[in-house]
Formats: structure tokens, sequence, C-alpha cells
């Protein structure tokens, strides 16, 4: 397995991305409601409004169309709400603008802003970061597990079709989740989030030779379709809450639609409306 998309050669005439967390991975929930949204509120001094600050970071993250956000552009979301509605937070109008204009949004890249410019929002949305990957480490590892069918589905999926995840996670994270549970023996590359936008990996990906027809995304959030949109390239959904049926139909019939020609069309179309419409339901409650 690579993890060098520079280095990376195309073995097979199919691509198969998968996410990982909420995706391929359990562990997007427990994240978020266990380290991203209580450490925001502890970084910014938040408990006197923590219930419905936690409730509105989850909404956010979890269960709406920005599900699956960048961790900084819900960060950044999230602050401003909270500016408007609760307290003021200092220089917000700074971090939404590196958000905005950054073609990197990670540590090493907001390390970079901060050097060039001192920002108190910056500083604290590194810190932030930092915390959180450190309270993700200290999860026990049985909490952080694969959906059921995963291991199966991948598997399957690795003797028709090249696998690469296509995560905007932390990278460290990634590596011990799926090599934990025997994953990345059905993986050839795996780009997280030091890598760049899951629409740019998929993009160098394809100009390793793959055909745009020959290549699937799979993942739960809106930000996975879009990415594979901008690339012209399938999108198989993991619907939130029917993760395993989902990757029961991943093994059963996606994989060989797509290696038949047969995924494009009324499949494709018949899965985004199955996918938007999972979400927006949770949005409307």
């Amino acid at each position: 397995m690579s993890m060098d998309l520079k280095q990376y050669e195309k073995g097979k005439e199919y691509l198969i991305c998968v996410d990982s967390d909420g995706c391929a991975m359990d562990t997007m929930d427990i994240k978020h409601i266990r380290c991203f949204g209580p450490c925001m509120v502890e970084e910014w001094g938040l408990s006197k409004w923590r219930d419905p600050i936690l409730e509105r970071w989850n909404d956010i993250n979890l269960y709406t169309m920005t599900r699956g956000i960048n961790r900084f552009k819900g960060l950044a979301m999230a602050l401003r709400e909270i500016h408007e509605q609760y307290c003021e937070i200092a220089e917000i109008d700074q971090l939404e603008c590196w958000v905005k204009e950054s073609d990197e949004l990670s540590e090493p890249a907001l390390e970079r802003a901060i050097a060039k410019q001192e920002c108190v929002s910056l500083r604290k949305a590194l810190a932030w970061s930092k915390e959180v990957n450190r309270q993700i480490d200290a999860l026990p590892f049985e909490v952080k597990k694969p959906f059921a069918g995963v291991k199966e589905a991948l598997a399957f999926a690795h003797e028709r079709a090249d696998i690469a995840i296509v995560s905007s996670a932390n990278l460290k994270a990634v590596v011990e989740e799926w090599e934990g549970y025997g994953l990345l023996e059905h993986v050839d590359i795996l780009l997280a989030q030091d890598t760049g936008s899951k629409a740019y990996c998929i993009q160098e990906l394809l100009k390793k030779g793959y055909e745009p027809s020959h290549v699937m995304m799979t993942g739960d959030a809106l930000g996975d379709y879009e990415a594979a949109k901008k690339n012209s390239v399938n999108y198989y959904p993991i619907l939130v809450r029917k993760e395993k049926e989902s990757w029961t139909e991943f093994q059963e019939e996606a994989v060989n639609r797509l290696v038949e020609g047969r995924f494009a069309g009324d499949y494709q179309e018949k899965k985004v409306f199955e996918f938007t419409k999972n979400l927006k339901a949770k949005e409307a409650r």
C-alpha cells in the first residue's frame, strides 16, 4: 500500500475510492460527540451555552447536508453562529477568510498562516485541532470500528478494482483504525487530510490513467458527492443510519455495475436521490 500520490501507479482498470469516518469506519459520531464539539466549547470558554452549542455542532457535522464538512470549515460555521447568537468570538473574520482562501485546510497550512500573521482565532483553531487529535487518539480502540460488512465488501471490490482511501480525516488516525481491523490489506493507496481535498485527490488519481467512468467514489457526505461530481466520476452513497444495508448493496450490486458499465444513468440517479433524501429528512427535523 502506498501513501505517496506522486509515486502511486495504476494497477487495475477500475478504481474505487472510499471515505473513512462515517463511511467505512463507524467513528464519526463518537469523534464529534466526544471530541470535536466538547473541545470547541473548552477552547473558546462556551460552557455557559454548552448543550445548545453541542447540539448545533452535531447538526452541522453529522445529521444534515453539511455532514462530513472539513473540520475547519465546520468550526468556522459554528463559531460564526456562536458569535451572532451567544458571545463575541475574537477575530472570527480572519478564521473565515483563511477557510475560504486557503488552498489546503490542514494543521500545517494553519501553522504557515499563523507564521505570516499572528491571529487569535487562527491560533485557537490550531490548538483546538491538536487537542481534538489528542482526544481521538485517546478513545478506546474498541469504539473505533468499521461498519458491519465493510471488510468483506472491500475484499470483494479489491479483486476487481484498485482501492483508494480518500479521506479528510487525520492521517495517523486513519492508518491506526484501518490497520487495526485488517482493512489496509485491501487498499492500494491512502490519501488523508494532509494530501489535499477529496476533489483534488480524485483529480490526481485520474491522472494515473483511469477513465472517469471506471472510477467510483464511496462516501456518506455531500463533500464526497461533490468531489465525485467535480471529477465526473460515479458516486455511491453510504446512507446515515443505513450503513449495513448500504455496504451489502455495495458488494452485491454497485461494484458489479461499475465494472460492467451499468452504474451511470438510472442507477446513479437513484442512489443520489436516496442520498439527498436521507440527509434532507434529518435536516427538516
